[in-house]
């Protein structure tokens, strides 16, 4: 049997075991050992017995990397933030700034949900914990179920890729790119978003005034209270952005930074409130949630990286790439095609396992379509250098990822929310979060026609 079809047959038989519902990381792990004892028994060069004795090597390689350091620290940052009740100061400040605006409630949670998912990283994550805070609130005021969810759902997938991202630090791992350039060029997209989501709520507003309470006085004191408390998270969030932004800091002390500012926040600042603020069971429940989220996120690496050798020795990688280079399909209709299967795909992966797993076969195959390793952006069929290219895609392939997120029938953000809203139907969830897709496909479509969007700041600095 050739080695590309055991590739295929091994590409099949890790989305069956997807389907099957076996977790990401053991089913990467199954195709790379039981793919690569196939390719042992079809050819005299492929080894089976050193290939296991590599493992140990693999393992300590997936971990013992100073750019990966930056994961669990991102991860705790989200955890403590949790902890520390910021994301309900976060949300509660917004929604005292937005109270003369009409439906600014809703505009309050995609606003906390970009602040948010700039600490957490995580789009399931940012759905979950924006939900406990901003629902019930959404609820009192009587907001629309379908607007309220919809708000909720869209706003968690804000969570990948406005930085600092766990998600943008491994898709840079995987390309081998600058994870700073990678965070500078996820700011525009990432504000884009924001601004077309407020966008969105406004004009369903406009249609339908119904979907929202009429304005209400909020007590003074109330309003001095949240201000006073969103100070802070403003802070907190600054520092690490901007210094981002700035170059003033790369991503593993940036991350160091946030987790001691909201470790002072918590068991300092706000000890001077009415509140419990970060106690010891809540900082131990940070970092038992945080080791645990770490070492799954680490087992996918080790995982990735066992499947990924296997399908370098099926050649499979290779054969895409050729096949592309002699195509006569346009580059921008693959790479449309590519975006597709990322958003069919996101319906059913994780965010993290399907970088790991579809940008390795997808990468190679772009930079063939490109124009190969040694052309200038004047030659380029994307029309700049694969450095570029690197970032442009990434981008790309981190929105359309998520917008499987929200993408029916199996959207994962819109189950999570309907865990904390069970008697809103599905059906009104999705329909809810129908105009916000709308608009995420609109963002694709102009970050495919202008790549400048999400090259303009690594060009800047």
């Amino acid at each position: 049997m050739a080695p590309e079809l055991i590739g295929l047959l091994g590409l099949g038989g890790l989305f069956a075991l997807i389907l099957l519902r076996i977790p990401v990381a053991l089913a990467m792990l199954l195709t790379g050992i039981i793919g690569t004892y196939a390719l042992s028994l079809a050819s005299p060069f492929v080894k089976f017995a050193p290939y296991l004795k590599q493992f140990k090597t693999a393992l300590w390689n997936s971990v013992a990397n100073y750019d990966l350091s930056v994961v669990p620290l991102f991860v705790l940052m989200g955890y403590l933030a949790a902890e520390t009740g910021l994301s309900r100061d976060l949300f509660q400040g917004l929604a005292v700034l937005t109270r003369r605006i009409r439906g600014g409630v809703a505009m309050a949670t995609i606003l906390a949900c970009g602040g948010f998912g700039a600490v957490s990283g995580s789009s399931i994550a940012t759905a979950s914990t924006m939900s406990r805070v901003a629902l019930p609130e959404l609820r009192r005021l009587k907001y629309d179920e379908g607007l309220a969810t919809g708000v909720l759902a869209a706003g968690g997938t804000l969570g990948i890729l406005i930085p600092p991202s766990v998600a943008l630090v491994i898709y840079a791992i995987v390309v081998e790119a600058s994870i700073l350039e990678m965070f500078r060029a996820a700011i525009l997209p990432g504000l884009m978003a924001v601004v077309l989501f407020l966008v969105v709520i406004r004009l369903r507003i406009a249609r339908n005034p119904a979907l929202v309470p009429p304005l209400t006085e909020i007590p003074a004191a109330q309003v001095r209270h949240a201000i006073h408390r969103l100070a802070p998270v403003a802070a907190i969030f600054g520092t690490i952005i901007l210094g981002l932004g700035m170059g003033l800091f790369t991503p593993t002390p940036a991350a160091a930074i946030g987790v001691f500012l909201i470790l002072v926040y918590g068991l300092v600042l706000r000890r001077f409130s009415d509140e419990d603020g970060l106690t010891w069971a809540r900082l131990k429940d940070a970092l038992l949630a945080t080791a645990k989220t770490a070492a799954m996120i680490y087992f996918i690496l080790f995982s990735a990286d066992i499947l990924k050798g296997f399908f370098a020795r099926t050649g499979l990688p290779s054969a895409l790439s050729d096949w592309a280079a002699a195509s006569t399909l346009d580059p921008y209709v693959i790479l449309v095609a590519m975006l597709v299967a990322l958003i069919i795909l996101g319906c059913f992966m994780e965010s993290l396992s399907m970088i790991l797993v579809v940008v390795p076969f997808f990468w190679p195959v772009l930079v063939e379509l490109n124009g190969g390793d040694y052309i200038t952006a004047e030659t380029a069929a994307f029309g700049m250098g694969n450095a570029d290219l690197k970032i442009w895609f990434g981008i790309l392939a981190l929105i359309v990822v998520e917008l499987g997120l929200i993408t029916p029938p199996v959207g994962m953000n819109v189950f999570v929310i309907k865990s904390f809203s069970p008697q809103t139907p599905i059906t009104r969830i999705f329909a809810g979060v129908a105009p916000f897709f709308a608009i995420e496909l609109v963002r694709v479509g102009l970050l495919v026609l202008v790549p400048g969007l999400s090259l303009a700041l690594t060009r800047l600095f």
